[in-house]
């Protein structure tokens, strides 16, 4: 059976010429719908994830949207509870940026689908921790290789990737 890397690489992988969420362009995209919509590859993703999790972990949030997906599975494989962190709280109904599982006095994670620059992990432990809130790692599928475990690290925040855009790229 193909590596997980190489099953990425062949359903997500494309080439061309892309701006990312940086405002970078990039020759290569990762298209995480891909990949998050097939249900095997899906459950294989945040099976091989699962070690990833920090010891005594209480809930995983998933970001808007990419993370989403992928922590509703990982939530089921675990048995975890989870919570959705949207990039702007919306304007009717409870009015939060987190729905789910409450984050106020629990020992968290944030989860990604792609991290390049790193930036939309930035913006959402800015809205959080001016709520007192502190994950205590950031996971990720793919981890581009492009700045976003060192802008992580630079803000006090590890970064755990199931693999890296080299591991992808070679399918091992």
């Amino acid at each position: 059976m193909p590596s997980l890397a190489s099953r990425i690489n062949h359903c997500a992988r494309l080439t061309g010429i892309f701006t990312l969420r940086s405002g970078k362009t990039s020759n290569t995209y990762f298209d995480k719908y891909q990949f998050e919509s097939d249900p095997q590859l899906l459950h294989d993703i945040t099976q091989a994830m699962t070690p990833l999790i920090p010891a005594g972990t209480q809930v995983l949030a998933g970001l808007e949207m990419g993370g989403i997906p992928i922590v509703t599975v990982l939530s089921f494989v675990t048995g975890i509870p989870c919570a959705f962190v949207r990039k702007e709280p919306k304007a009717h109904g409870t009015c939060r940026y987190a729905e789910g599982a409450t984050l106020a006095g629990k020992r968290f994670i944030l989860v990604e689908d792609v991290v390049s620059s790193g930036g939309a992990i930035v913006d959402a432990l800015t809205k959080l921790k001016a709520d007192g809130l502190f994950p205590s790692a950031a996971l990720c599928v793919i981890d581009r290789e492009t700045g976003g475990r060192e802008a992580l690290s630079s803000v006090g925040l590890e970064l755990r990737s199931l693999l890296t855009f080299s591991q992808v790229e070679s399918g091992a």
